[in-house]
C-alpha cells in the first residue's frame, strides 16, 4: 500500500487543457496509435489503450500550483508535454501501487518548497518493490520540513509523471 497520495493533473487544470494548453495552443485531439500506446495518461495515471481520444498538450504543473498557492516561481516555472484524455475519463482512481511503476525506469523526484523554488532532488531507478521505493523517495524528500511538494518526472524526456503533497499529520 502506497503510503503518500498521489497527485494527477486536477479536473479544473483539464477542463482548461482541454481547450487551451499552458503555452497556448488550441487541444488537438487524436485517435491514440500503436506509437502511443503505453505512455503515461496525467489525468487517470494509467497507461494509454490503443484507440483512445487522447491529446497531446502542454502543461506547467508548479505555475498552477504556485499561482494556487499565492507564490512566484520565478525561473523554476517550466511546461512541457504530457498526455490526456481529450474527454472527461473519470479521474485517477487511487489504488495499492504508485503509477508509472515499471521496474528499472529512471525518474527524478524533484523537491519544491513553499515558494515554489527546487529544493532539491533525487534521481530513483523504480526497483522491483516499486511501492519501496517511492515511500523511501518521498521520506527522503519529506524529511526536509522545507519541501512542500514533489514532482516525479521521467529520466529520459523530462515528462511531468505525477506530483505528491506534503502529508498533514492525520494522512500518514
Amino acid at each position: 500500500m502506497t503510503n503518500y497520495t498521489v497527485l494527477p493533473v486536477d479536473e479544473t487544470a483539464l477542463k482548461e487543457l482541454r481547450a487551451v494548453d499552458d503555452a497556448g495552443r488550441p487541444c488537438a485531439p487524436y485517435v491514440a496509435t500503436q506509437d502511443d500506446e503505453g505512455s503515461p495518461l496525467r489525468c487517470c495515471l494509467r497507461p494509454i489503450a490503443l484507440g483512445e481520444r487522447i491529446a497531446l498538450v502542454s502543461y506547467a504543473p508548479l505555475r498552477r500550483w504556485a499561482a494556487a498557492s499565492g507564490v512566484d516561481p520565478g525561473a523554476y516555472d517550466e511546461q512541457g508535454p504530457v498526455f490526456i484524455h481529450a474527454d472527461d475519463c473519470g479521474g485517477f482512481v487511487p489504488g495499492a501501487t504508485y503509477p508509472c511503476d515499471r521496474p528499472g525506469a529512471l525518474r527524478t523526484v524533484r523537491r519544491y518548497d513553499a515558494r515554489g523554488r527546487i529544493a532539491g532532488g533525487r534521481l530513483l531507478e523504480i526497483p522491483a518493490d516499486a511501492t519501496a521505493g517511492f515511500d523511501a523517495a518521498f521520506d527522503s524528500a519529506f524529511s526536509d520540513p522545507d519541501v512542500a511538494l514533489v514532482h516525479v518526472r521521467a529520466l529520459e524526456y523530462g515528462c511531468f509523471q505525477f506530483e505528491v503533497r506534503r502529508p498533514s499529520a492525520g494522512d500518514r
